[in-house]
């Protein structure tokens, strides 16, 4: 799977830009509300698509935010956040911020790639970055801004069943989303975005 993975992360694959992606996805107009918003620069970020070695096979690293965050209070994602100035780039903001929220030690994670950045309708423009993370990796989570890390099985992801189809309201135009549910996880937005793009990539 590892092999399979870098191949299909080395070759890349071309794609419309950030925003024609986002865009593509309302269902109806398109509010100026939106576009205004979306039209202002984005905030660059980075997550890690973290893939650990268990007994059962690949799982990824999710989190859960903190309620009292401002940024995405309460929902799924990835290890990650902004990229700061002091970063030499996204694969380091993603390291940086996994080790500050889960306890994931840099050393322990072998990068593969990045998959295209994604905007999202909360105005970020995220990199995925795909590493393999050791198997003695134990999550210490920051509680200040993690209030639970969990895990799910990449062969869970994989299966089309366990992928729905949902819908958002952003600025008043309603945009398709994707959805997973797990072990009373509900897996939505950019996250689920993300994953899904991952597991079509590796399909």
């Amino acid at each position: 799977m590892r092999a399979l993975i870098e191949k299909r992360l080395a070759r890349g694959a071309e794609q419309a830009d950030p925003l024609s992606r986002l865009l593509a996805e309302a269902l109806g107009p398109v509010s100026q509300e939106l576009q205004d918003f979306l039209n202002d620069s984005p905030i660059a970020a980075a997550v890690l698509l973290g893939l650990v070695e268990r007994s059962a096979g690949l799982h990824v690293i999710l989190t859960e935010r903190a309620e009292h965050l401002n940024d995405h209070p309460g929902q799924v994602s990835f290890p990650g956040g902004r990229i700061e100035s002091s970063d030499a780039g996204p694969v380091a903001a993603a390291l940086r911020e996994a080790e500050e929220e889960v306890g994931l030690p840099a050393d322990l994670v072998s990068v593969a790639g990045c998959m295209p950045e994604i905007l999202t309708g909360t105005g970020f423009l995220i990199t995925p970055v795909i590493g393999f993370v050791a198997p003695e990796f134990r999550a210490s989570p920051d509680r200040a801004e993690v209030a639970d890390v969990f895990e799910v099985p990449l062969a869970f992801l994989l299966e089309d069943g366990n992928l729905r189809s949902s819908t958002r309201e952003r600025f008043g135009t309603s945009l398709r989303m994707v959805e997973f549910d797990y072990d009373g996880h509900t897996i939505w937005g950019a996250t689920a975005t993300m994953l899904r793009n991952f597991c079509s990539l590796i399909k």
